[in-house]
């Protein structure tokens, strides 16, 4: 096995009265993304990008929105079922690069606990997980602040899984 690349794209709908949770961070304001889960675009994207390293499908293969198995679900829990399916297939996350593409809030004071919290629930070093913010100043869905994308690139490894982390609700 050689290493594989994948990418990953999520977007979510702004809606009122709902949690902003991105990367694990629960972000201060009174909207939030709309979605089954907790709609965590950033960890959606990195899910993502691991899964189609892999060869392995997508996130809506392995948590459809139609399973209220997965409704209101902790997007860091299933990144951490993730990890495990990459182990038993013989990756390990190599290192993550992800963007996410929000007018506000200013994510800036928020990046270094998303990456620590990535990397935590992947057991990776925290150097091996870059999270970025950007804008598109005021152009299209996301500069009309109707919602947020997130983008994510993903280097898995062939050999013994570094990024497998202990199983807290069973495999995927």
């Amino acid at each position: 096995m050689l290493p594989r690349v994948g990418v990953g794209l999520d977007a979510h709908r702004l809606v009122p009265g709902r949690r902003l949770v991105l990367g694990g961070v629960l972000l201060p304001g009174d909207t939030g993304l709309e979605g089954h889960s907790d709609a965590d675009v950033l960890t959606h994207a990195i899910i993502d990008a691991l899964l189609g390293a892999a060869g392995s499908g997508d996130i809506g293969t392995h948590f459809p929105d139609t399973d209220p198995a997965f409704k209101d679900a902790n997007s860091l829990e299933l990144l951490a079922r993730v990890a495990r399916l990459l182990g038993q297939r013989g990756y390990a996350v190599g290192n993550l690069d992800a963007t996410v593409i929000a007018e506000e809030p200013r994510l800036g004071p928020h990046v270094a606990q998303m990456r620590d919290n990535l990397a935590r629930t992947l057991a990776i070093a925290p150097a091996a997980v870059n999270v970025k913010a950007t804008t598109l100043e005021g152009m299209g869905f996301v500069g009309r602040r109707e919602g947020i994308a997130a983008l994510a690139v993903a280097l898995v490894l062939p050999g013994p899984s570094s990024s497998s982390p202990p199983d807290r609700e069973g495999s995927p």
